[in-house]
């Protein structure tokens, strides 16, 4: 049996809050197993996690510098600090060049006398293969999609030249994929098939990291396997020399023995917790958000604010935006029923609330999972990326959501929204979706304890990465 603190694995998130906190979770659960853990990342990405990670004494943060290019703001370290979405593709790019101080950092990592089990990397830091393979460590990927997004997404980019020649709303036949349900073009993440160019940058980028990802060791799943167990084998064979997909999600419950349970959350003394605390009703309070990448238009938050008024439910909306502010008398109509921050929220505590019966969400996957994993039904609003393929999982295969009438337009209305909250929150559809994700919910948790998928799973990770 190794000594306490005789393995050590690193991981690196890609720098944005959706990559990064799920990493941070599994970095949490390897550190309760005694595994030393080192957390790469730039300076100003440190002093959040370090903020995080404050109660775990196994994981340490190691700083390599952000790199200094053109076309990208001086201080932009992290996706949330880009002044728009045309600094994303810059941001990538700049990422390939810690490359090197990421080097000196493993190789002095081998020189010590924890040499790391592995390397955990985000999908978008696809060079970290090359530094793993050239000093002969395992590389893992993480995606921070669920099985299935994964399997179609793969599918999509290999398929993309037939793809292009369908129209966006016709039915794709997607070769050697069994789907369970109807998927068009318009499901699909634009930079999979859109790009007619190959030669250009973002094209040349996602060749790049779809190359390094089929290369690696293994992927790293958030995600369970009572949830989609029928589509690992098809995520498994895009990757290489037997390859494994370990499913070990949800990942924020695998530190918290007994799961995540229903409170009233008594000892947070926030003026979130006390107003829902002062909520008679169980499951009567929507909370709504639409994460922290989506951009927004002003217009489009004025239908929302106007669909909730309209919908009659208590709510909690956190509204990101600096240039949208609350249609004039509207503050005087929501006053006593509705919540509107515009401030960082700790959503899951939210979410595990006895007053939160439903979420308006845009279906990024950490959303889902935390949602399902607090018995909440999400009324699902897709908006980027593979959102559109997690919303039709949850609504169309595991009845633990409703679809927002018209979400695949471009405008929402009012009254899509207010219809939307009225049937999640009292009608029969509702009804159904609770009963779904309270069953989910069940099964997530489980699969977090001893003797559950997730935790048995990644105890089989720890002991094959020990034998290498």
């Amino acid at each position: 049996m190794p000594s306490p603190l005789a393995s050590q694995v690193v991981i690196f998130p890609f720098m944005a809050q959706g990559h990064t906190l799920p990493l941070l979770d599994l970095s949490k659960a390897l550190s309760l197993q005694q595994i030393k853990v080192s957390i790469v990342t730039t300076p100003s990405n440190a002093k959040s996690i370090t903020k995080n990670i404050a109660n775990y004494p196994f994981i340490n943060v190691i700083e390599i510098p952000f790199p200094t290019i053109d076309g990208l703001p001086q201080g932009c370290e992290n996706t949330s600090q880009l002044p728009s979405k045309e600094f994303f593709g810059p941001f990538l790019h700049a990422t390939k060049q810690l490359q090197e101080p990421f080097d000196q950092v493993l190789q002095t990592m081998l020189e010590s006398e924890t040499p790391p089990l592995c390397v955990i990397s985000d999908f978008f830091l696809g060079w970290t293969l090359a530094s793993c393979q050239a000093l002969g460590v395992p590389r893992l990927v993480f995606h921070g999609m669920g099985v299935l997004s994964m399997v179609i997404s793969r599918s999509a980019w290999v398929h993309a030249p037939q793809l292009r020649s369908t129209s966006m709303f016709e039915p794709l036949d997607m070769p050697d994929l069994k789907l369970p349900f109807t998927l068009t073009r318009a499901d699909l993440p634009g930079n999979l098939t859109n790009s007619p160019n190959q030669d250009d940058p973002a094209s040349q980028f996602s060749r790049e990291v779809m190359e390094a990802d089929a290369q690696s060791w293994g992927v790293i799943v958030n995600s369970f396997e009572e949830l989609e167990k029928t589509h690992i084998p098809s995520l498994e064979s895009f990757y290489m020399d037997g390859a494994k997909a370990w499913c070990l999600g949800p990942l924020f419950l695998l530190d918290k023995l007994e799961g995540l349970e229903k409170s009233t959350a008594q000892e947070d003394s926030s003026m979130l917790t006390r107003w829902l605390n002062e909520q008679v009703k169980p499951d009567s309070v929507m909370y709504v958000s639409f994460g922290t990448q989506a951009d927004v238009s002003d217009a489009q938050l004025d239908e929302v604010a106007f669909g909730l008024e309209e919908s009659g439910s208590p709510f909690i909306w956190v509204a990101r935006s600096e240039t949208w502010s609350l249609p004039s008398g509207m503050g005087e109509k929501i006053k006593g029923r509705g919540l509107i921050v515009k401030e960082w929220v700790d959503q899951r505590q939210l979410l595990s609330h006895r007053a939160i019966g439903g979420f308006l969400s845009h279906c990024g996957w950490n959303s889902v999972l935390e949602s399902l994993s607090a018995d909440v039904p999400i009324l699902a609003w897709p908006i980027i990326a593979e959102q559109f393929l997690n919303a039709k999982f949850i609504v169309d295969v595991l009845g633990a959501a409703l679809g927002v009438r018209g979400s695949n337009e471009v405008f929402v209305s009012r009254q899509a929204i207010s219809a939307g909250v009225k049937e999640l929150m009292a009608g029969q559809g509702g009804r159904s979706a609770r009963e779904r994700a309270e069953a989910i919910g069940r099964v997530a948790r489980r699969a977090v304890q001893n003797g559950g998928s997730s935790r048995d799973a990644l105890s089989k990770l720890v002991d094959q990465l020990r034998t290498c």
